[in-house]
């Protein structure tokens, strides 16, 4: 398929299926499935955790219930960038973790030797400029928002003796279309949402030769409906919002036990909070609490409780019952992990798709397009790369 044939095949999904994963699984209190619920209700939780874990599994537990899912696993079919890791000296990998090393080496394998200069978007400290200019790059010209990112980055490339200059730069805000050039590789590793789309549309008003880049945090930076790139999309009848593209975001490296069992806590004592929020109140709809020191859940579900209804300006009655809300909570988790675990079937779809409306953007410019996976999703999930070349 074009990417314009997959685009088109992946919408049409998406639409007829849409009842499945544009809705907020906090919103409801039972399953909102009915032919699916004797299906999730019959899961244990270890098994919740084993699906959500393999999206092709995912995609084959799902499949006898709802219509067309086997066509998913071929339209989010993205090939993989032939790469050969070059080996680096032990002072450019000073400062970066490994995991992210990794990343960075695949990046910029994916991406093969540079021939010409480079622009580096969103840079931070120039980790990806560094391996770039000592890949060859004639010089490399990186952007960061953050003075003090571009000063450490400065004094790296220069004790490193690499061809590397700095510009600090609110890129949403400043006009950074100077800094674009036609005989130039402008590159943008998980810059986020408007920021990597203000990147695409600076490169091709310049014509810049090449463009390579893999997004990140679709909904970053943006209004909460969706404002699609190319003509597909625009034309397309879903409309989406933040929570939507959060949804894309949600296939995540396996965290360790001790942040999966903070998290799992947490959930339930929000849950548990807006069950008793709901009944001091008589309302039905769910309403969120601010993010909080992960620390608070340590504590106790009652110290909590003060604490969102401190933010929520609502009085609890002295004669609550704590551990009821909280076993509402508990069993409410049990309901939206289910609800999660079927719009979950859906996550890498809905990337897909905010990836293919970009490299459509790009081809209607004038581009030579392809779009492929740099590295394996266990160093990230946002692991795509789009790259984008203008005909000679």
């Amino acid at each position: 398929m074009t990417l314009a044939e997959q685009f088109t095949a992946l919408d049409t999904l998406l639409l007829s299926t849409r009842q499945f994963w544009q809705c907020t699984a906090f919103d409801y209190d039972e399953l909102p499935w009915p032919e699916l619920t004797p299906t999730l209700e019959a899961l244990t939780d270890q098994q919740v955790t084993e699906l959500d874990s393999d999206q092709n599994a995912l995609y084959t537990f799902f499949s006898p219930f709802i219509n067309d899912l086997e066509k998913l696993a071929n339209l989010c079919a993205i090939s993989t960038a032939q790469i050969a890791r070059t080996d680096y000296p032990f002072w450019i990998s000073n400062g970066i973790k490994g995991r992210k090393f990794e990343q960075l080496q695949d990046f910029v394998a994916a991406l093969g030797v540079q021939t010409k200069p480079v622009l580096e978007w969103c840079a931070g400290k120039g980790h990806l400029g560094r391996m770039l200019a000592f890949n060859q790059a004639p010089n490399v010209h990186s952007i960061e928002l953050q003075q003090h990112l571009c000063d450490q980055g400065q004094r790296s490339a220069q004790q490193q003796g690499l061809a590397m200059h700095f510009s600090q730069a609110d890129v949403l805000k400043d006009d950074v279309s100077v800094h674009f050039t036609q005989q130039q590789h402008a590159v943008a590793l998980h810059a986020c949402g408007a920021l990597h789309q203000s990147f695409m549309q600076q490169a091709c008003r310049a014509q810049t030769q090449q463009i390579s880049l893999s997004p990140c945090c679709y909904h970053l930076f943006t209004d909460d409906a969706y404002l699609a790139m190319s003509e597909p999309a625009k034309q397309s009848e879903l409309m989406l919002r933040h929570r939507d593209l959060k949804l894309a975001l949600q296939e995540t490296v396996t965290a360790p036990s001790r942040v999966a069992k903070v998290r799992k806590t947490e959930v339930e004592w929000r849950l548990g909070f807006d069950a008793m929020r709901k009944a001091i109140t008589d309302s039905t709809n769910y309403v969120s609490v601010p993010s909080v020191n992960k620390a608070m859940f340590s504590g106790s579900f009652k110290a909590f409780c003060a604490w969102a209804a401190e933010k929520k300006s609502l009085e609890i009655p002295q004669d609550i019952d704590y551990d009821y809300f909280l076993l509402k909570g508990q069993m409410r988790k049990k309901v939206t992990e289910r609800i999660e675990l079927v719009r979950h079937v859906f996550r890498r779809a809905i990337e897909v798709w905010l990836v293919l409306d970009r490299a459509l953007y790009l081809q209607q410019q004038g581009y030579q397009v392809t779009v492929k996976t740099f590295c394996e999703k266990q160093l990230t999930p946002r692991n795509i790369l789009i790259q984008a070349n203008l005909p000679l």
